[in-house]
């Protein structure tokens, strides 16, 4: 019987062994799937991978993915990982995509995908997602995935949007319009706060979060032909109007002048920990980060509302986030790459990290998702905006990013900013 039961124990520790060294090599760092498979897929992707920097969610993400790699054995996926300056890198896939370069299956940013779009570098994934499964997506999802022929180019599997935190021990009740949140800030600042931080540096996260304020008022920034209307006529008034906002939050002491610094809004996550804030404009997935950061005491502290509007009935918020796209000629690649948007993002990505998902049927589907904050924020997607799906947004929003900069140091006055980024974006039009 000893014999025996040291001869199961052997055979168990064999097993468990080779499952070990199985899965090692089904997964390492730039490699997903055996290394001798006969089919190669080159995938590049931000930190929405195995790559992550939280060891957690770099855990679930490789567990994800080796359980897709399985069910497709004749297949290893290259990976290679973005760097945290997105802007350059799209930049950069984009002109590999024109020179015939580009991985076969990569991450693109929502907000740049209709560059890649008009280039003609996007891969048909029409065949690869059923009616059912395209009709369930948000509707301004459903467009943004699709070209003037109706043809789908990428997956957008998950989406966001910017609410407004506070520290209820501190700001006790939610600012509703601009006037509440500067007072509100003002009022933290005497109990040794800050004031209201946001993003103001030069980044996409600058001209977005703000963009909210702008879309409020109705504003435009470009009209139906994607030609840009932000600087002329009632556009400019109300683009001024909400510019000034955020140049009096600063003027009047209730954001700090840092914010014309701050370009990650981690910098909002270490402040809200260091206890050096209040109040912060932030984005949805930050919730679940500060409950992984901060102290259980205080992390009841602190709750979300909509960002405050120039009314408590004129709101808006931004909403983004992430593409599956194919760059490849390939077939059987470009279906690969539609399996993995499916199988790897449409869902199990999403409830990783508790990234809004595309799909009604997924706040169903997911327990994650049906927790008091997640249905709050999934109620707010019907004040979501997304950025306008034209090839000129990219350069708006690069000027954008300046004349923050400029308006929010002091280096120029509010209109004379505006004109010049009006002035810019239209000399960038003209060269499309």
């Amino acid at each position: 019987m000893k014999s025996a039961t040291v001869s199961a124990l052997t055979l168990s520790t064999v097993l468990f062994s080779a499952s070990a060294i199985f899965a090692q090599e089904l997964a390492t760092k730039d490699r997903i799937g055996l290394a001798d498979a006969p089919k190669t897929l080159v995938v590049r992707l931000t930190n929405d991978s195995p790559n992550n920097s939280d060891p957690a969610i770099a855990e679930g993400y490789q567990k994800i993915f080796v359980d897709f790699i399985k069910k497709h054995p004749d297949w290893k996926l290259q990976m290679q990982f973005m760097s945290s300056d997105i802007g350059t890198e799209q930049a950069k896939m984009l002109e590999q995509a024109k020179a015939g370069n580009a991985p076969d299956c990569a991450a693109v940013d929502s907000f740049v995908l209709s560059q890649f779009m008009v280039n003609h570098v996007l891969a048909d994934f029409t065949p690869y997602f059923s009616k059912e499964e395209v009709d369930d997506l948000f509707p301004f999802i459903r467009a943004g995935i699709t070209d003037k022929d109706k043809t789908i180019r990428a997956w957008w599997w998950d989406t966001d949007l910017r609410v407004l935190y506070r520290n209820k021990s501190i700001v006790s009740d939610a600012p509703a319009t601009w006037d509440d949140l500067k007072k509100a800030a003002i009022a933290s600042t005497k109990e040794g706060m800050e004031g209201v931080l946001f993003n103001g540096g030069r980044w996409e996260g600058t001209t977005f979060d703000w963009l909210a304020n702008y879309w409020a008022l109705g504003g435009k920034l470009v009209d139906d032909s994607g030609k840009p209307v932000f600087g002329e006529g009632e556009n400019k008034e109300k683009f001024l109007k909400a510019l000034n906002y955020f140049k009096d939050l600063v003027d009047s002491g209730a954001a700090p002048k840092r914010v014309s610094t701050i370009a990650n809004y981690d910098d909002m996550n270490a402040a809200a920990a260091a206890g050096t804030t209040a109040l912060f404009i932030g984005g949805n997935w930050q919730y679940a980060q500060l409950k992984a950061t901060l102290d259980e005491d205080e992390f009841k502290n602190w709750t979300f509302s909509p960002i405050p509007g120039p009314s408590a009935d004129q709101r808006s918020t931004g909403t983004g986030g992430w593409t599956i796209a194919s760059f490849s000629k390939d077939n059987d690649k470009i279906e690969m790459c539609a399996n993995l948007a499916r199988d790897v993002y449409m869902g199990p990505g999403n409830a990783l990290q508790q990234q809004l998902p595309t799909r009604k049927s997924l706040f169903d589907k997911y327990e994650v998702f049906s927790t008091e904050a997640n249905k709050t924020f999934a109620n707010a997607l019907v004040d979501g905006q997304a950025r306008p799906g034209v090839p000129i947004y990219p350069e708006i929003s690069n000027q954008i990013q300046i004349m923050m900069g400029d308006v929010l140091s002091g280096t120029k006055k509010p209109e004379e900013a505006l004109d010049a980024a009006f002035s810019a974006a239209m000399e960038a039009y003209k060269r499309l």
